[in-house]
């Protein structure tokens, strides 16, 4: 079994981070930059940074925004929001980010993905799929920040992504987003099933042992979570610790678990 990857996801808003619930009422959590040098000195496996209205408003990505963040930022960088052509992608890898998240775009022109891949490999190309339980009891996936219904299965969506050249899939439950009530592993399940590439679950994990059942019973090759980083004592190197334990192999990390304000300058301990 590879090493699972524990990623946290920052979710960002115009000049800001903020914190939803299912994919709604966003508060604000704070600004970018003191997260990112707290997640450095934690030794983070990755980062995903998304941006969550620029596809719905027809905003281009922030590249000098992710200039700055990607030059603190000392693990890999996934960047999401706004991606619409291939152009937008090469800008992105040359300004700091070492990967792209595709969304809503990818349900378009599937053949963006093929490009992204051929160009510069599928390690670059993380396919995000946001997702409902319909009342039938399917999983079916929407777009645009869970608002346009799409008409397709997550698993049927899953494995045409991962022919087009995914190298990863972002998979997110729209219910369980930000309840920090666990992960929708019924959803994981049907989508680990079926590709063979890296699938990160997303979408409601509010312990180390959410993290865990994911990774047993869902299949996940990574976890990735933001409230229960942002707004409750927990760590990423705890969360290995706890994974460790179980025998779940981790990435080591020496990082002292004391915990962090994510909003304090200074970045002491909290």
């Amino acid at each position: 079994m590879l090493k699972v990857r524990i990623i946290p996801t920052l979710l960002w808003k115009k000049f800001g981070l903020v914190k939803g619930i299912g994919f709604d009422s966003w508060r604000r959590v704070g600004p970018v930059l003191p997260s990112i040098k707290v997640y450095n000195a934690r030794e983070v496996d990755e980062l995903f940074f998304l941006d969550i209205t620029a596809t719905t408003e027809g905003n281009e990505p922030d590249y000098e925004s992710v200039e700055d963040f990607s030059s603190e930022c000392f693990v890999p960088l996934a960047v999401g929001g706004g991606i619409r052509n291939l152009d937008q992608i090469t800008r992105l890898l040359s300004v700091g980010a070492d990967k792209v998240c595709i969304n809503s775009v990818a349900h378009e022109s599937q053949d963006l993905v093929t490009e992204a891949a051929n160009r510069f490999g599928s390690q670059c190309v993380v396919v995000s799929i946001d997702a409902r339980r319909m009342p039938n009891g399917d999983f079916q996936c929407f777009s645009h920040c869970g608002r346009e219904e799409t008409g397709m299965l997550i698993a049927d969506w899953a494995m045409q992504m991962e022919d087009s050249g995914a190298g990863e899939i972002l998979v997110t439950s729209i219910e369980r987003d930000g309840t920090m009530t666990g992960y929708e592993i019924d959803m994981i399940r049907e989508v680990t099933e079926r590709v063979n590439v890296p699938v990160i679950a997303s979408g409601g994990a509010g312990s180390y042992e959410h993290m865990a059942l994911a990774i047993h019973a869902g299949g996940v090759s990574a976890v990735a979570a933001a409230s229960m980083f942002h707004f409750t004592e927990q760590t990423p190197l705890e969360a290995k610790r706890h994974l460790a334990a179980q025998g779940i192999p981790v990435r080591d990390s020496e990082v002292d678990a004391a915990p962090f304000d994510l909003n304090s300058d200074n970045l002491k301990p909290a």
